[in-house]
């Protein structure tokens, strides 16, 4: 079909102002011993530098990469009819991404984050915009379609997207959760795990998403992909910041002892 696009992403876009620190520390002096980020309260900090950066996301960015591989992608999304949004498309149309299903909201604003960064680490300032969630009216149904980080009155959007998959058996669905998606736990989300050609995820979040202490590798792949997912992908990361990726294939399963 000559309108069909290779690679769809669904999901928010957003600008990220990185912010790097000057002055500050880390405490974990509280019950759950997780770490905490500390500056002087009520003073003016100095920063070191801020880089802006837009159209960017877990969509977007997954949007970007596929045309830069060579396939016809687009994005699905929302945003504002602000100074940001209007960079965001700019952006977008940059870098040759599909913008016929990105949707501006007249008096609404775009999602713009701040991202903190001290030393190696970064803590985001986020914020969602609502926005009215709805699958777009494809052109010609596109060959994969990545869904991934949304608001949270989204769960009707869920449904629809998987929806759309079960009846139209030449899209195929990846699904890389966000940090809304990731707390509705799977239950909730059912529809959407059992639509999934692909899936992605690193360990801590799988082990969040299946709701287990279990750290093992080969136990989260088998359990995530008993849920639906025909590939699961699960990433973790050591401590030189290097990716070992780990796939379970329905098709791979003799070859797992």
């Amino acid at each position: 079909m000559e309108n069909q696009l290779d690679f769809v992403a669904l999901g928010d876009i957003v600008t990220d102002a990185f912010i790097e620190l000057e002055e500050a520390w880390i405490e974990t002096d509280n019950p759950t011993e997780m770490k905490e980020l500390c500056m002087e309260f009520g003073s003016k900090l100095p920063y070191t530098d801020v880089v802006v950066v837009p159209a960017v996301g877990n969509s977007p960015n997954a949007a970007v990469s596929a045309h830069r591989l060579g396939l016809k992608s687009g994005l699905a999304t929302n945003l504002g009819d602000d100074k940001f949004g209007k960079e965001d498309i700019e952006r977008l149309t940059e870098e040759g991404v599909n913008i016929d299903y990105t949707v501006v909201h007249e008096g609404k604003k775009s999602n713009y984050h701040y991202v903190l960064r001290w030393k190696a680490e970064r803590t985001i300032l986020v914020k969602h915009w609502d926005y009215d969630y709805k699958l777009p009216e494809f052109s010609a149904p596109p060959r994969y379609i990545y869904f991934s980080s949304v608001g949270e009155n989204s769960m009707d959007y869920h449904h629809e997207i998987a929806e759309y998959v079960k009846n139209t058996p030449e899209t195929k669905l990846a699904f890389q959760p966000g940090t809304f998606q990731m707390s509705l736990g799977y239950e909730r989300l059912k529809d959407i795990y059992e639509a999934c050609e692909l899936f992605f995820c690193n360990r801590e979040e799988a082990m969040k998403i299946l709701e287990t202490e279990n750290s093992d590798m080969e136990h989260l792949l088998r359990e995530m992909h008993a849920r639906g997912p025909k590939i699961a992908v699960i990433t973790d990361g050591p401590t030189d910041h290097s990716t070992l990726i780990n796939f379970y294939d329905h098709n791979y399963l003799e070859s797992i002892p």
